[in-house]
């Protein structure tokens, strides 16, 4: 059995973490709207100098490009810390730690990295992923409908995206396109914003009002074939390997306000008093703050579990994707319990749970749907059981 008992090392940047976000981040969120997204320039370049100084600033980053290079174990312990304040999955905090360039570069050619990669890694640029599309987000490798045509040794691209976050604010974006036929008939095209034919079509606005997302149009876009990322029809296999990744740590932020409010709602149900019981005292909530625990410990343990086998350098396709729907579902029941016996305040934007609430909501399809990842898992069942 795996013992995911901090080390020493672990303990530190877990204290240093908690210690800024509760020093450091809640402090300004009182001062700022309740569905604030970004954080004022000023306060963000203060707090951006503090993390640098702490020797934290991305740590998700491998060392050769200037990161720190943490372990996925590492990660996701820190990543559980920096989501437990209002904003945490939007994560003003999260992204003063961990760097949020497009993983997928991290294949580019050293002139692709050069020109989008490490600038972007410097906060001189800002991509987007541009994977999805209306026909069928949670299945690309079918539902790909944009075009990738050789014009000369360039490559002309037509179609659309949707559900986009960050393209109307972006440099460039990492765009998928067909180039043949099934999974292998995908390529990954970096494509500049300012490109002629390119356009942010319009702002979808969904349950997180907070962070909409967009539509974008790519219209006969001319992109030269030394912005294409690894070979032709690789695409596909270069989007998932990272993906594959990322469902990690997306995993743990929600576990994080999964946490914190879980320890509200025990907080609350001591203090609050009706008919001159406090709520503690009366078994329904008990037993809802005992579901909140179990559901924590367990959703905790098959996170790490996929995170170690990560580090590990082993298969984690079959883990990371548990891990996705643990958390998540999990996530969302923690927090409406929370709400529920917080009762009106539950609901009120005094309080961060509601905008957890609706964030966690979404993060049930993010990163690929429950039943994608439900999916994922049947077919490695079902590929042993042939075998």
């Amino acid at each position: 059995m795996i013992d995911f008992t901090p080390t020493d090392e672990q303990t530190a940047l877990i204290k240093n973490v908690r210690r800024f976000v509760r020093n450091e981040i809640m402090p300004v969120e009182l001062d700022l709207d309740a569905d604030c997204t970004t954080l004022p320039a000023a306060i963000h370049e203060r707090l951006a100098t503090q993390v640098d100084a702490m020797g934290m600033a991305h740590i998700n980053v491998p060392v050769e490009y200037g990161g720190a290079g943490l372990d996925m174990v590492t990660q996701t312990l820190l990543a559980i810390e920096m989501t437990q304040h209002k904003a945490g999955l939007y994560a003003p905090c999260y992204n003063l730690f961990c760097q949020t360039a497009l993983a997928q570069l991290y294949d580019g050619t050293d002139d692709q990295k050069e020109r989008y990669l490490r600038p972007t890694l410097a906060g001189t640029k800002k991509g987007f992923f541009g994977l999805s599309e209306s026909h069928g987000g949670s299945d690309p490798a079918r539902a790909i409908r944009t075009i990738a045509r050789r014009k000369g040794d360039d490559w002309m691209i037509s179609g659309s995206k949707l559900w986009i976050s960050g393209a109307d604010c972006a440099d460039y974006g990492l765009i998928f396109a067909r180039t043949g036929d099934g999974r292998g008939g995908i390529t990954a095209f970096i494509v500049d914003t300012d490109m002629p034919g390119f356009e942010v079509r319009r702002i979808v606005h969904t349950l997180r009002s907070t962070h909409p997302a967009t539509e974008i149009s790519l219209d006969e876009v001319l992109v030269p074939d030394a912005n294409r990322i690894g070979e032709v029809g690789q695409g596909f296999a270069i989007a998932g390997e990272r993906l594959n990744a990322q469902r990690i740590p997306y995993s743990a932020q929600c576990l994080g306000v999964a946490e914190a409010a879980h320890r509200m709602a025990i907080n609350y149900a001591g203090i609050r008093e009706t008919f001159g019981q406090p709520l503690a005292a009366r078994g329904g909530i008990q037993w809802m703050l005992v579901e909140n625990e179990i559901e924590l410990r367990s959703a905790r343990l098959v996170v790490l579990e996929a995170a170690a086998k990560a580090d590990r350098g082993e298969p984690f396709r079959t883990e990371a994707a548990v891990a996705k729907i643990v958390a998540t579902e999990s996530a969302g029941r923690i927090v409406d319990r929370a709400m529920q016996i917080h009762g009106g305040l539950g609901v009120a934007k005094d309080l961060p749970l509601e905008r957890w609430w609706r964030e966690l909501r979404i993060r049930r399809i993010g990163e690929g749907p429950t039943e994608v990842q439900k999916y994922i898992i049947a077919r490695e069942l079902l590929g042993k059981v042939a075998a």
